[in-house]
């Protein structure tokens, strides 16, 4: 396995998280628009929650803390 960058990794889900947050909603309607709108409030939450993490190796295993309060 190449090197992991842990630092770069969750820079990726900071930018990933912006990407969501900034992104425009296309010209869909109807159902399709509040499915699209749905699936991007949670993009949203997976991509900034993982991109706020601390992180720790412990045992050989990357260990993310992830806090749950704002």
């Amino acid at each position: 396995m190449a090197e992991l960058d842990v630092d770069a990794f969750l820079a990726r889900f900071e930018e990933r998280a912006r990407a969501v947050k900034d992104r425009g909603v296309p010209p869909i309607e109807g159902d399709a628009r509040r499915v699209f709108i749905d699936r991007m409030k949670v993009d949203y939450m997976d991509y900034a929650l993982v991109g706020a993490a601390q992180w720790s190796l412990e045992d050989d295993h990357l260990v993310l803390r992830i806090p749950l309060s704002e």
